[in-house]
């Protein structure tokens, strides 16, 4: 007899012989964004005259350009960390590249450019990246400066028909020269060529918008390579020989410690220029409107590597070095690309034009490219970076770099800039201007400038012209004061109060650091922004009470410091709000408690709060006859200042809840018991089994203090809700009730949620610890930075597979 085989047997052979358990998951292949092909395009057609143009300007094969773009497109896009960065054959590798071709000849230059690339790579692995940045912007911009300077003056000489010379300084001694015996059809071709790359982007009107999408380089070089071709002009032309003959990277020949410092000086031109460019994109992504999904900030240490991995490619298939380059970024960034596709499909376009476009490519005259890369060149000499540098008075290092890298070479001018930028820093350092006056019996010492040890003795005798027991000011305008100068000017301080005087110390904003030693547990000694107006010290000094006439003078002493340190930053802000008028978008109603400071657990400033605070957080309800200034400011808040979000936040070791729990029956004497008569019910509802306390992120309340404080905060809710402007604007939907808590204790803030219960009731409710988000990019540290902030946090968030929903809802 045939045993039967049950179908569920039968069924599950079936799927397992069509679906083996173990086979391979099929290859999902890469999605590419709508804007990611428009925007290769454009970069294509930027990359593509701009790699000829610089392989032109080096003396090497034009078709090392044109692979240095295609290897910086797909190697460096796929690799590389800033997924937006363009790489390939940069103008600022220019100068090095030309010397390497003169020195070593062609097939050594590739070498270098491999083993170039091995030492970046080698810099990734150790992840050194970010110490490049360290590099003065001076010195870089210089750099880049030096490097136009050479390339503009180098290829004049093309603009002008002739061949330029091995150095700056031939070139402009035998510029006469060639003025003199100037080819008229290349200088047509040149300055056609600039006519067109100048005026193109400022085409007028709406067909001029829809003209300027195409690059103005792309249309340069094709119409005066189509102008010389119908005017039939006799000028050098594009040459591009079989790729059978193309030469590919030899052993490197030489002495050994010249191609050593070739090595290094395009392993550091190449690998500061792609961090830079990498930094410049970010900021450029930052600022664009749009979708910028996928797009984060770049990884420095990747970039790095996915730039030595090009440079290896690039340089054993007989390419240029590569770097990021700043054109084709910022074309890719502004043409909406959003993803690496981008920049490997540039790569695949220029691929295709090298292998199917060489006859089209054979008929652009070398002066229309000479002109290109001249004009590169000029604008690599920023008007902008000049202004800023002597903003901050680098110029000395600004100009040093630039003469020395077109008179000396690259490397040298480096080394030169980075030399007088170590010195310009020392001096600053050294540079402490100390002053000392007496005005209205109060002597006023100033300190402009860094205060290190080199400046104890001067600051020793200006601080002893002080007699004792007379009032001083100390006035530090300086970001950094190291161990020797705290310790003088600390030791001096105590020695004069002991004497009868007082000191205050101004002008320790938030950004001076304080070189003092560390604690006996480790922990570093800061003096905080506010501690200075309560006459703090730091942990191993005295704590003296503040001094006080009988004044305040101690007040008095808050506001001289808010005068010289934080008016002058938000005086603009606070001059403007005065003429419009406050328009805040939130409502925060909190306990008077001196430890809670608003300003500072919300991270917000003038215009941003309206601010109400009594004894316990504590909202009357609208029936009671008594106090009415809670009542008064939420109906002003509401229906006069328009607010969309009303917050009540409570804390930890409230006063007034620990007052409502030791108060016993009787009645209430005092205008404090006569307040806190409004907590009642908050105080009946923590007896009421009715009503289950709410839970705080996971654990219960860790004491009846924090339940009653808990519990009070969704007390207050409900009686804000049945005061009639708050309960208009909830059913016309422009205004959101939120419960806040604020652990003194852990400095954390905790947003009250509340989850769906069954047939329509209300489920539990719950305090949320702000920043404890599975993805910590979606979470508001400062918890009330914006209403729509706050609902995102509290109101959309699933938790344990529920959705929960705002308390105020």
């Amino acid at each position: 007899m045939q045993a039967r085989i049950p179908a569920r047997t039968v069924n599950s052979a079936r799927t397992e012989r069509f679906h083996p358990p173990h086979s391979p998951p099929r290859p999902r292949l890469p999605r590419i964004a709508g804007a990611d092909p428009s925007a290769s395009v454009t970069v294509f057609l930027i990359a593509l005259p701009l790699s000829l143009g610089i392989a032109l300007a080096t003396g090497a094969p034009l078709q090392a350009g044109l692979v240095a773009a295609a290897v910086g497109g797909l190697v460096a896009g796929r690799l590389g960390g800033c997924p937006l960065q363009v790489s390939g054959p940069a103008a600022g590798l220019t100068v090095v590249t030309a010397d390497l071709i003169h020195r070593y000849g062609w097939r050594t230059t590739c070498a270098i450019t491999v083993l170039a690339g091995l030492v970046q790579l080698c810099l990734g692995c150790l992840r050194v990246a970010r110490s490049a940045l360290a590099v003065s912007p001076a010195v870089v911009h210089g750099m880049l400066a030096g490097i136009g300077v050479t390339i503009a003056v180098a290829q004049l000489h093309i603009v002008l028909g002739g061949s330029p010379q091995s150095s700056v300084l031939d070139n402009l001694r035998v510029l006469p020269a060639q003025l003199a015996d100037l080819d008229p059809a290349a200088l047509a071709v040149s300055a056609l060529t600039l006519a067109l790359l100048l005026s193109w982007p400022r085409l007028p009107g709406r067909p001029g918008g829809l003209l300027r999408k195409v690059p103005s380089a792309l249309v340069a070089v094709a119409g005066a390579a189509a102008v010389a071709s119908l005017a039939g002009l006799m000028v050098p032309r594009v040459e591009l020989p079989s790729w059978r003959s193309h030469a590919l990277a030899g052993l490197p020949e030489g002495p050994v410690l010249g191609l050593v410092a070739a090595v290094l000086t395009t392993t550091l031109v190449c690998s500061v220029q792609s961090l830079l460019g990498a930094v410049a994109v970010d900021k450029l992504v930052a600022g664009r409107t749009g979708a910028t999904a996928g797009v984060g900030r770049s990884d420095l240490d990747r970039e790095l590597l996915g730039q030595g991995a090009s440079n290896v490619v690039s340089g054993a298939l007989g390419g240029l070095p590569v770097a990021g380059v700043a054109v084709r970024s910022s074309a890719n960034v502004h043409a909406g690309a959003v993803s690496r596709n981008s920049t490997m499909l540039h790569g695949v376009l220029v691929v295709i034009a090298a292998l199917l476009m060489v006859p089209v490519l054979e008929l652009v005259p070398l002066a229309s490219l000479a002109a290109l890369v001249m004009a590169v060149g000029i604008r690599m000499v920023s008007l902008h970076h000049i202004r800023t540098v002597t903003r901050h008075r680098e110029v000395l290092v600004y100009a040093v770099t630039a003469l020395g890298v077109v008179a000396l070479g690259v490397l040298q001018g480096v080394a030169l800039g980075v030399a007088v930028a170590v010195a310009v820093a020392l001096h600053r350092l050294a540079r402490t201007r100390i002053t000392h006056e007496e005005r209205e019996g109060v002597h006023h010492i100033h300190v402009r400038g860094q205060l290190t040890f080199l400046a104890v003795p001067r600051l020793s005798r200006a601080l002893h012209l002080v007699p004792p027991g007379a009032a001083a000011v100390v006035r530090l305008d300086g970001s950094f004061m190291d161990h020797a100068a705290y310790e003088s000017l600390r030791d001096w301080q105590r020695t004069h109060c002991a004497q009868g005087g007082t000191v205050e110390l101004t002008g320790l904003r938030a950004g001076v650091r304080i070189a003092e030693p560390t604690g006996p547990d480790g922990t570093r000694c800061r003096c905080r922004p506010w501690t200075p107006w309560r006459n703090h010290q730091c942990e191993d000094g005295p704590r003296t009470a503040p001094a006080s006439d009988g004044r305040g003078w101690h007040l008095a002493r808050g506001l001289r410091t808010f005068q010289h340190t934080i008016a002058p930053h938000v005086r603009a802000e606070l001059a403007r709000l005065a003429r419009e008028g406050q328009r805040p978008s939130q409502l925060f109603l909190t306990c008077a408690d001196s430890r809670l400071v608003t300003s500072m657990i919300t991270s917000s400033g003038p215009g941003d709060l309206f601010v109400v605070r009594n004894v316990g957080n504590l909202v009357p309800p609208p029936d009671h006859e008594g106090d009415a200034s809670v009542a008064a400011a939420v109906e002003y808040a509401v229906d006069v200042l328009g607010v969309r979000s009303l917050t009540v936040c409570g804390h930890s070791g409230c006063g007034a809840m620990k007052a409502l729990l030791d108060s016993g029956p009787g009645q209430a004497r005092t205008p404090l018991e006569r307040w806190l008569r409004h907590g009642l019910p908050s105080l009946e509802r923590l007896t009421d089994d009715a009503h289950r306390t709410p839970r705080m992120d996971g654990r219960p309340p860790a004491d009846p203090v924090e339940r009653l404080c808990l519990i009070n905060i969704v007390q207050q809710l409900d009686h804000l809700r049945a005061h009639a402007p708050v309960a208009r604007a909830l059913r016309e939907g422009r205004l959101e009730l939120h419960g806040m808590y604020f652990h003194l204790g852990e400095a954390l803030a905790y947003l009250l949620t509340e989850t769906a219960g069954e047939n329509g009731e209300n489920g539990e409710k719950v305090f949320t610890r702000v920043g404890a988000a599975e993805d910590p990019r979606t979470a508001d540290p400062a918890g009330l930075a914006d209403p729509a902030d706050l609902a995102d946090l509290s109101g959309t968030r699933s938790r344990n597979g529920q959705r929960t929903e705002l308390s105020g809802k």
